[in-house]
């Protein structure tokens, strides 16, 4: 059997990319850098037709913005194309080229799996390590993007023999378990909470919102004036207001989704996850996103309560690393929203404590 040539250990998994697809904040990159070169170039080319004034440096702006756009929208398609993926006896490796990244199978906390909502058989599954809170505190975590059945993929690193059930994003979490695996618990969130950044989130969107208006109420007359002057011709007149209206449709979009991903989001995820504990693992479900965490890796218990309902944070170990944060996330993503090994706003913190500890 092949063996990789850093480490000299026999391989067992190799693959790649089986589709490659374009991240969401890609492609919402690409959007708003395509509509703002598309505004900057129409106001060029009025100023430029009706005032004569040089208009090099709006021109070079908007091609900067285009070039940005399509390097967003093609950039991740050329990059993950040459990625290849190795499993080993004892390492995960990510190499591209000369380029290697790897992280040791004993080492990894928990593997988040994200399904992907077109192919329910692809999806990127992402391998975290817990590390220090603190001065050490760091992101160490190895994605592989688009594998094929990413689920069984995980199971073949932890080393346990797949069921036949794996491999579907559609298919329920309690019915993809190991073979005798059973559900001790089960439950969800009974709310949101109303945190510092969220709340910040939500005034950013009001404050958006209402520039939105103020932008609206001021260039619409400005607009209505130009046009009744007929200094214009009429296709020069056609493209001052559709870079107009191009531009405040961006902020109106940029404002809609900020107070969407403050308000509106959090509830929706909220309704959406599925806590299980196991004999052997911890999962959550949410939407096409699983958490897979393996109960001997957990260090401590925390509760916290607020309110009527509590978040039940789990402190992960690891070797040479142990994660003293009450956060249960170290590091790896700072979003609000990113998926943590935490049970929040659940009213049943005292079964899940005693099961867990």
């Amino acid at each position: 059997m092949a063996r990789d040539s850093l480490y000299g250990e026999r391989i067992v998994w190799q693959g790649r990319c089986r589709a490659v697809t374009v991240p969401f904040t890609h492609k919402v990159v690409s959007v708003m850098a395509a509509v703002v070169s598309a505004v900057t170039l129409s106001y060029a080319l009025v100023v430029a037709k009706s005032l004569g004034v040089p208009v090099g440096g709006m021109v070079l702006f908007a091609a900067w913005c285009a070039t940005l756009a399509l390097g967003a929208w093609r950039g991740p398609l050329w990059w993950r194309s040459q990625v290849e993926y190795m499993v080993t006896d004892k390492h995960v490796i990510w190499r591209r080229g000369r380029l290697r990244r790897s992280i040791e199978t004993r080492a990894i906390s928990y593997a988040l799996v994200r399904w992907n909502q077109r192919d329910p058989s692809l999806g990127d599954l992402v391998l975290i390590r817990a590390v220090p809170t603190g001065a050490l505190r760091r992101t160490l975590s190895l994605t592989l993007h688009d594998v094929d059945v990413p689920d069984r993929l995980w199971a073949l690193i932890r080393r346990v023999e797949a069921g036949v059930p794996l491999g579907h994003g559609d298919r329920p979490l309690a019915q993809r378990l190991d073979p005798g695996e059973r559900v001790l618990w089960s439950g969800s969130p009974e709310g949101s909470a109303w945190t510092a950044r969220r709340g910040a989130t939500a005034a950013v969107g009001g404050a958006l919102a209402l520039l939105f208006v103020r932008s609206l109420v001021r260039s619409v007359p400005t607009l209505g004036r130009v046009l009744r002057l007929h200094a214009l011709p009429p296709w020069l007149a056609a493209v001052l207001v559709g870079g107009a209206a191009l531009g405040m449709l961006l902020l109106l979009a940029v404002s809609v989704g900020v107070a969407y991903a403050a308000v509106l989001r959090p509830a929706r995820l909220a309704r959406a996850t599925r806590y299980f504990v196991t004999d052997t693992r911890v999962l959550i479900r949410r939407g096409n996103e699983e958490l897979s965490l393996d109960r001997s890796r957990i260090a401590y218990v925390i509760d916290a309560p607020w309110k009527k309902l509590h978040d039940v944070f789990l402190v992960l170990d690891g070797p040479q690393a142990r994660a003293l944060a009450p956060s249960g996330a170290f590091g790896t993503e700072d979003r609000d929203d990113a998926l943590r090994p935490v049970f929040a706003a659940i009213a049943d913190a005292d079964t899940v404590g005693a099961i867990l500890k």
